[in-house]
């Protein structure tokens, strides 16, 4: 399979799987992924994502270049959609999404990392958008979402550039929280941790995160209030203050 599924509880696995361990992002794998990601965001079950690629040699290496090649402006039109959907399914989907970036992130799959809530890379990872050396730049959010996790000024160079970094780097940036060898064991812990918390909790502040550099700063600290004010109507909040004050573990109920 180009995008398989493995369940850890409530955490959901997904692994990239394609191409002797580049995991390359072709046209059947793009909808496997998609598709996958819209029954998991559905699923009530799963309560966290871990995105991953199969192997140590890359999370993946990016886009189908023999592909692309053929596509003429219509199609490359549908095949920037069909990577768009993929990321902002990852970006706003209510649950937490982990990418463990395990070797390389490149093009397409920096990109599909960067939609995710949380990056976490091994020692030996390296990212990078070299799309620019291709006469393209970063069509599946790359070119909005990387200025947004680091700076303008470093998705300036990476994107301009197309250099490829490594996993120090990367962290210097901001653009992973950590390294990690395994990487997947750390995606994994966070992501347990991430599945115990309160689903309604984590839409809302995933929705306000995602807009907090978008319009006017009083509109969206306006949102802020009613949003949290909205979680008191729900039995989540009720049970997790409860929780705190009676020393317990919190049994949410996503009501």
């Amino acid at each position: 399979m180009t995008a398989r599924v493995e369940r850890d509880g409530a955490v959901a696995v997904v692994t990239l799987d394609n191409r002797d361990g580049l995991n390359v992002l072709d046209a059947v794998t793009m909808t496997a992924l998609r598709d996958r990601l819209l029954e998991l965001e559905a699923d009530r079950a799963t309560r966290a994502v871990v995105l991953t690629g199969n192997g140590d040699r890359a999370f993946s290496a990016g886009a189908d270049v023999k592909y692309m090649r053929g596509l003429d402006a219509s199609e490359g039109l549908e095949w920037g959609r069909l990577g768009h959907q993929a990321g902002r399914l990852l970006e706003t989907m209510p649950k937490v999404t982990i990418a463990a970036v395990n070797g390389l992130a490149l093009g397409g799959g920096c990109e599909l990392a960067l939609a995710c809530d949380i990056r976490f890379a091994s020692a030996g990872a390296k990212l990078g958008q070299p799309e620019i050396l291709l006469a393209l730049f970063p069509g599946w959010g790359g070119t909005q979402r990387l200025a947004r996790a680091t700076s303008l000024g470093f998705a300036r160079d990476l994107v301009l550039t197309g250099r490829t970094i490594g996993a120090e780097e990367a962290l210097e940036r901001g653009l992973v929280s950590g390294i990690h060898d395994p990487v997947r064991e750390k995606a994994l812990e966070v992501a347990r941790a991430a599945a115990t918390r309160s689903t309604a909790a984590i839409a809302a502040a995933k929705e306000l995160l995602n807009s907090s550099l978008q319009g006017g700063h009083a509109a969206s600290l306006a949102l802020e209030a009613e949003r949290f004010g909205e979680l008191f109507a729900r039995t989540d909040a009720a049970e997790g203050l409860g929780a705190f004050l009676e020393k317990r573990e919190p049994r949410y109920s996503d009501q």
